[in-house]
């Protein structure tokens, strides 16, 4: 499949504004996310990874410079048009009750359909993908608030293929899981990057996952900026150490650490 140039950051600076003054985050962001990759960003905490997620989403305006989506500038997207080409899976727990997760899923294609639209036979045909394809078919008939963390985090994200969007961006979504509900999740989202050709752009805090599966990686600090590139090439020249102490080291180790593979529907595998 063709890799397409998915988001783009031109000059980026973000921020917010408050009392009549710009609150600057982060500045000079150069990078672009492409279709087909699993990208994870990694940082301290306060280094800005959910103003820049945010900005990148269309939440909030960028303080300067400029974003591209799928090669047209963000400003000259009204928020019908985003919602056809960003889906967004956040950590808040929802509070829904009484919904089951199939009517959920299908709340994804309110970009098509209008938020109380009637689903017609190809919309519940791409709800049946998404739940296929994300392995939650025992979930379709539950209600929301009898889930897991972890089967609700499917669930969004089987939601956000619902929405057909090219890009997919996800804040902390292995948050409040467990070990291997972290691995089957990396595991999940990545398969859907490569297999759908989507852009899934995740902020993360779990470091060893992030360095194991992630084909690219955004580093990002407040003093020295934003860093990009795989996995060894950032361990290589030396970009990990410089931004995390302690993490070229740990990336060294994590090459010595068996495969961690996961099929559809199993259980994490680990095979030396």
């Amino acid at each position: 499949m063709e890799q397409k140039r998915a988001i783009e950051c031109h000059d980026l600076t973000t921020g917010y504004r408050a009392k009549g003054r710009d609150i600057l985050i982060t500045s000079d962001i150069n990078a672009t996310l492409l279709t087909g990759e699993m990208t994870c960003l990694l940082g301290p905490n306060g280094a800005g990874k959910s103003t820049l997620m945010r900005t990148l989403s269309g939440f909030q305006p960028p303080l300067g410079g400029e974003i591209l989506i799928m090669g047209k500038p963000l400003i000259d997207y009204t928020a019908a048009e985003l919602a056809r080409v960003i889906g967004v899976v956040l950590t808040e727990k929802l509070t829904l009750r009484n919904m089951t997760v199939e009517e959920l899923i299908g709340m994804g294609r309110s970009p098509y359909t209008g938020f109380w639209g009637k689903l017609n036979d190809e919309d519940r045909r791409v709800v049946n993908d998404a739940i296929d394809a994300v392995g939650i078919e025992a979930l379709r008939s539950r209600t929301i608030q009898t889930l897991s963390d972890g089967e609700r985090q499917k669930v969004m994200i089987a939601k956000a293929l619902a929405q057909e969007t090219p890009i997919i961006i996800l804040d902390e979504p292995t948050a409040f899981i467990d070990f291997p509900g972290k691995v089957d999740m990396m595991n999940l989202l990545s398969r859907l990057a490569h297999e759908k050709n989507k852009a899934i752009f995740i902020s993360t805090h779990d470091l060893e996952l992030a360095l194991l599966k992630a084909d690219q990686i955004w580093l990002l600090n407040r003093h020295r900026g934003l860093a990009t590139g795989t996995p060894s090439d950032l361990a290589a020249n030396g970009k990990m150490a410089s931004y995390f102490p302690g993490i070229a080291s740990l990336f060294d180790e994590i090459r010595t650490l068996p495969t961690i593979h996961q099929t559809k529907n199993s259980i994490p595998q680990f095979h030396g």
